[in-house]
């Protein structure tokens, strides 16, 4: 596996990004628009994955990392109940849901992945310094 040097270098990371995008792109007219709840709780969840993948990725431990990740899984798990409610109420396409809940899964499978990386790795409790300066001159 590649080492990233910044979160926005992860696949996964990217892969939540274009799905965030894509819910707003299909949450922003119509009636979808106008039920408020659901089309904000869905980009919340939406916004989550790519937040916690981030959060998790600048977090002081690889321990910490995981547990964040586990969060991102979390909230894609939560987007795919909800683009069922937003399918079935007419908001989006069948083929619109199927575009963004197959994303939804792609990012769930990715951040199993890597979950499961990071816990194989004998490092996995080790707080990550490498390339840390500290600027003390003030």
């Amino acid at each position: 596996m590649a080492t990233a040097k910044r979160f926005e270098d992860l696949d996964v990371w990217q892969r939540a990004k274009d799905l965030t995008n894509l819910i707003y792109k299909h949450s922003t007219d119509g009636t979808f628009s106008r039920d408020f709840g659901l089309r904000d709780q869905m980009r919340r969840a939406a916004v989550s994955i790519m937040s916690n993948i981030a959060e998790g990725f600048e977090s002081q431990t690889q321990a910490m990392f995981i547990k964040y990740l586990a969060y991102a899984k979390g909230s894609a798990g939560e987007l795919r109940a909800q683009l069922y409610i937003a399918r079935d109420q007419g908001y989006i396409t069948e083929e619109d849901f199927n575009t963004m809940f197959s994303t939804a899964e792609i990012c769930s499978r990715q951040l199993s992945r890597f979950i499961q990386y990071l816990e194989s790795q004998p490092n996995a409790r080790r707080v990550r310094e490498e390339g840390a300066t500290y600027d003390v001159e003030h």
